[in-house]
């Protein structure tokens, strides 16, 4: 896809949500499905993903663990968006994108109330292929964290509530 088409794809749902404001909040959400073997079974879209303890908790690295589902989707909506933002502003760029966490699992565990609950750190990076200048590459980076999802919502955390029914 070039510049142009996606443009041409995009325009008329842009123009919709000018006229419209109200129709581009679209709630999204997940389900999971609790185990009997301390897992958790989450639709992914292209399949059926069991998440459970990772071997620092106690598991056996058997199912995913979802502290790197988070970063795995990190990677995924920061790829999505440097290769759209690419394609918008005319870069050809290719590459890898790398998200890596840290984390103290005496939090989760309850071992240290002080040591936190969650990554401390996150790092984000992208080995880029591409022929565009440092300024380019450096616009680049800037449009993608400014309009990656993901990367917005662990900077800027959301609200959050939890409830039992």
């Amino acid at each position: 896809m070039n510049s142009d088409e996606l443009k041409a794809m995009q325009a008329p749902i842009k123009d919709r949500y000018r006229e419209q404001p109200q129709a581009a909040f679209v709630t999204l959400s997940a389900e999971g499905r609790m185990g009997e073997d301390l897992s958790c079974s989450v639709q992914t879209g292209q399949a059926l993903t069991a998440a459970g303890l990772h071997p620092a908790t106690g598991g056996d690295g058997s199912f995913a663990c979802s502290g790197d589902m988070l970063l795995q989707a990190l990677a995924a909506c920061a790829g999505v968006t440097m290769r759209s933002v690419a394609t918008a502003i005319g870069i050809n760029a290719t590459g890898v994108v790398r998200a890596e966490g840290d984390l103290d699992f005496r939090g989760t565990l309850g071992v240290d109330k002080e040591a936190p609950v969650g990554f401390s750190d996150i790092r984000l990076s992208f080995e880029i292929e591409s022929d565009a200048s440092e300024e380019e590459l450096a616009t680049l980076l800037r449009l993608t964290e400014r309009y990656c999802v993901v990367l917005q919502t662990l900077a800027n955390s959301p609200t959050l509530t939890a409830t039992i029914a």
